[in-house]
């Protein structure tokens, strides 16, 4: 049973990414400022920039068939270099700053990148890690060519936006290692025109840009819409609650986005004093969101908070919820699907249909495969084109939930246990801040749950196992507790089980 959107396609235009989302008839219009700093870039200096750098790059030799690396926080610069880049005809690569050492090496070698633009921030890791031909810095350092120094005519570059690959962010996907996501200029267009036909964006609109853009929700969601619609962006480098919520109120922020984190920050530390009454709407993606703390956190915000569903090989939007059903979508669900865009409900163990059962996608928004992968690209994306996300999850009417993590199913005696039930149980505990559950091997079961807790004061083990069973059937039981300090998460704000197990 093939399910489809409700909404009309969309025209998905013939052209590249930057030429989408970069128009100069917003001349001095501001396009991103930074939060910490003060940086302001309007959008005519940034279509000025990036032709100048772009021309200097191309200079240089790079371009068509060429990777660049772009590891740095969120900063004006980040989308200079980004689009610079993007229009000399090289595909980006972009890399977490958090990485270590060796884990840049690895992606720099991976890709095959030729080039390496850095923050001064990570141009420290990036000098002993990267075996590249060019290294920039944004701002300076010892070893690396200024990035503002590029200077040249900009190129006039051909590529199929069809086939071309835009876009090389590093994801594990279903299962196993960080693999490169091919990301044509077609299906990050695609993503961004099937979002706008969801919410009606205006250049009055402020955008916040904590959640990273080296991350393709940031880089696409929040930076691809704001770009495309001539809005306001502003980062900041990294998360701390108060400084966002600062943000949000001297910067007059419209539109929040969050991850699972930051909603239970602000359920649990309250608005601290700040105006946040510029806000209309908030959105919360990269991990399922409990409905109790979000809606103690939209008392604290003021204004709705709804989910958002997507994967990186999707660019990353598969589910959203219309503007106009923000007060009518069911609590909890990650609303309905893109325009373009078809789902299954798939039985894992007979591969039929089900009405609870693994998503599978397909649209335009869906990545061409994984770099020098194929074996991995065929188990993602089978016959007919579908993308299996490799999460569980359900639909009523045109509303979906998204279930579960399909790997992280625990099996107790045959019966699936879903770990996020079982957190969101946990943090509504009044003494539980945070919370992760993983099975573990059992004797009798397999596998159990064992729930990982971060806790406001002394609690006993015992007991908050026996307050979740009075809340649980018997085989959802959680068997073992332990108090942490924080639960591991990605910058996306997705729990990391493999460490916690």
């Amino acid at each position: 049973m093939i399910h489809r959107s409700a909404l009309s396609d969309v025209d998905i235009p013939d052209t590249t990414l930057t030429e989408h989302l970069l128009d100069r008839a917003h001349g001095d219009r501001v396009a991103l400022v930074d939060a910490a700093t003060g940086e302001r870039m309007t959008y005519r200096a940034l279509a000025d920039g990036v032709d100048a750098a772009a021309g200097g790059l191309a200079a240089l030799g790079v371009g068509p068939g060429d990777v660049v690396a772009l590891i740095s926080h969120n900063q004006p610069g980040f989308v200079l270099a980004l689009h610079a880049a993007l229009a000399a005809g090289a595909t980006v690569t972009p890399v977490n700053p958090a990485l270590t050492h060796g884990e840049i090496a690895g992606q720099l070698a991976a890709s095959r990148a030729v080039a390496v633009i850095a923050s001064e921030a990570a141009a420290g890791k990036v000098a002993g890690a990267a075996d590249v031909e060019h290294r920039f810095v944004i701002g300076s350092a010892a070893g690396f060519t200024p990035f503002g120094s590029l200077d040249g005519v900009a190129p006039a570059v051909e590529v199929d936006p069809a086939t071309a690959v835009a876009l090389l962010p590093y994801s594990s996907g279903t299962t196993g290692p960080a693999k490169g996501v091919m990301l044509t200029h077609r299906n990050l267009v695609a993503n961004v025109e099937q979002n706008s036909a969801q919410w009606r964006v205006t250049p009055d609109d402020v955008f916040s840009a904590v959640l990273p853009f080296f991350h393709v929700y940031g880089f696409s969601i929040i930076l691809g819409m704001a770009l495309r619609h001539g809005s306001t962006v502003v980062t900041l480098p990294r998360y701390e609650h108060d400084a966002h919520l600062r943000m949000i109120a001297e910067h007059g922020v419209t539109r929040a986005f969050l991850a699972p984190p930051m909603v239970l920050g602000l359920a649990n530390s309250g608005a601290g004093g700040h105006d946040l009454s510029s806000l209309r709407f908030a959105v919360s993606g990269a991990a399922p969101l409990d409905v109790a703390v979000a809606r103690r956190a939209e008392a604290v915000l003021g204004c709705p908070i709804r989910q958002g569903y997507g994967m990186t090989e999707a660019s990353p939007g598969i589910t959203l919820v219309l503007e106009d059903g923000f007060a009518d979508t069911p609590a909890g669900s990650v609303g309905t699907l893109l325009p373009s865009t078809e789902a299954r409900l798939v039985d894992p163990k007979t591969g039929g249909d089900s009405p609870e059962g693994e998503l599978w996608v397909r649209g335009p928004q869906v990545m061409v495969g994984y770099l020098d992968n194929p074996e991995a690209t065929s188990a993602t994306v089978v016959e007919g084109g579908w993308l299996r996300t490799g999460d569980v999850a359900r639909v009523e009417g045109e509303h979906y939930w998204v279930v579960d993590r399909l790997k992280e199913l625990i099996k107790y005696k045959g019966y699936q246990v879903a770990p996020a039930e079982l957190e969101a149980l946990l943090l509504t505990h009044p003494d539980v801040l945070d919370a992760a559950v993983v099975g573990v091997p059992h004797v009798e079961g397999g596998e159990a749950p064992k729930a990982f807790v971060v806790v406001s004061r002394v609690v006993d083990a015992d007991e908050l196992m026996a307050w979740v069973a009075e809340r649980v059937a018997p085989y959802k039981k959680v068997r073992w507790v332990e108090v942490v300090d924080a639960i591991p998460k990605s910058p996306s704000g997705k729990i990391l089980r493999r460490l916690l197990k």
